[in-house]
């Protein structure tokens, strides 16, 4: 029997590559990046600052230390979770834009505002951050404290009106700006990301359509062609050809009704579940079948796996299949394809187990061939899996396929 094409395939592709980024997720990726690249600008300023006073006085040099200790430690975790700690925020607030300037006047001797300035600078990349990474009255409330507190640093060491208003001005601008830029990415990153929800549901249920067109084909040129000449009575429903294909063609139905239940996906929701890796191997076993092979294959909870994963085991399994129509003698195999447990990454796995009843052999014999070891093994392992062989003489052969290893 020929196997069914598969339509779902497109679908598969725009999900698995929609899944690797949100575009909020982005957003938060870019407002990372652009307060670190502002951090960094005001702590070059501090190098060059601190750079001038001499090595008799640490004090600026630890100040500073403590600054670029502080923003390593914010702006590293941030990357590596994609969004700020909270915690963190505040440390940096408290820590680099309101205590760093007093320690540096009271123990440092940076008495004037030339000398102070670098350290002030650095409440404006504190104030930018904490108007994205906390919440709305914390964020109120930092820059708020980092104003009073620069306010009276700046009134220490006999600031002008004038850089005492441009100062202040950054803080607040500062906060604002990024803050709009924000709330502007984040609203477009989620008017993006429902755009996407709705583009992927659409194509679901045009590909769910198209998949039902096509098993509507394949039941029309087999099954009902079948009971039509049945029905008509030109053909002797005893012959042995004659059942061999009415046994093929009821095995197609009972996985068909199986994939209906478990592997199409859900046109609300834009969901599915296992759909590649099912249609794959629903390939694999047709072909075995139009070659004579009798399967019986059963397929649950199948989990998305990317498309590569789905075309491994499909081909990992076609080349089992055929060792057992070339050595098991048996003309019968038994395929399963169930979810396995997740992967390191947290990405759920897939088993598909391939069994017959033939003789077997002997493992150590060197009889696995070039089919086992490459076409099976090697597939699976070109994509992060691995195949097992489990055989004895006389006790038939069994491959498991399993990914991720």
């Amino acid at each position: 029997m020929p196997a069914v094409s598969v339509p779902l395939a497109r679908w598969r592709a725009l999900r698995w590559s929609s899944g690797t980024g949100s575009a909020l997720g982005r957003a938060r990726s870019f407002m990372i990046l652009t307060t670190l690249l502002y951090r960094a600008s005001h702590l070059t300023v501090g190098v060059l600052a601190v750079a001038q006073h001499r090595p008799d006085r640490p004090v600026p040099y630890l100040g500073l230390a403590a600054a670029l200790g502080l923003s390593v430690l914010m702006f590293a975790t941030a990357l590596r979770r994609g969004w700020f700690d909270p915690r963190q925020v505040g440390a940096d607030v408290l820590v680099t834009g309101c205590a760093l300037p007093f320690a540096l006047y009271a123990w440092g001797g940076l008495r004037d505002t030339p000398a102070l300035g670098w350290a002030m600078l650095l409440g404006g990349s504190a104030s930018a951050v904490a108007a994205v990474a906390l919440a709305r009255p914390y964020a109120l409330v930092a820059v708020a404290l980092l104003v009073v507190t620069h306010l009276f640093g700046y009134h220490l060491v006999g600031a002008s009106r004038a850089v005492l208003g441009g100062h202040l001005n950054s803080l607040v601008s500062s906060a604002v700006m990024v803050w709009v830029m924000w709330w502007y990415l984040r609203r477009q990153g989620r008017l993006l990301d429902e755009a996407n929800a709705r583009a992927l549901a659409a194509e679901a249920q045009k590909a769910r359509y198209a998949e039902r067109l096509a098993h509507h084909r394949a039941l029309h040129d087999t099954v009902l062609a079948t009971l039509t000449a049945l029905a008509a009575g030109g053909i002797d429903a005893n012959a042995p050809e004659v059942r061999e294909r009415c046994a093929r063609e009821a095995a197609y139905l009972r996985r068909l009704v199986q994939r209906g239940a478990d592997e199409l996906p859900d046109a609300g929701t834009g969901t599915g579940a296992g759909a590649g890796v099912g249609a794959a191997l629903e390939e694999a076993v047709g072909s075995a079948e139009s070659l004579g092979l009798r399967v019986t294959a059963q397929y649950h909870a199948l989990p998305e796996v990317p498309p590569e994963v789905a075309a491994a085991f499909a081909d990992a399994t076609r080349e089992a299949l055929n060792n057992v129509r070339r050595h098991a003698g048996t003309g019968h195999a038994y395929v399963t394809a169930t979810g396995g447990a997740e992967g390191p990454d947290g990405r759920a796995g897939a088993v598909v187990t391939i069994v017959d009843r033939g003789p077997g052999f002997d493992p150590g014999s060197g009889e696995s061939g070039f089919g086992l070891r490459r076409s099976v093994r090697g597939r699976l392992a070109e994509v992060g899996g691995r195949a097992v062989v489990d055989t004895a003489p006389g006790d038939g052969v069994r491959v498991e396929l399993r990914w991720p290893a």
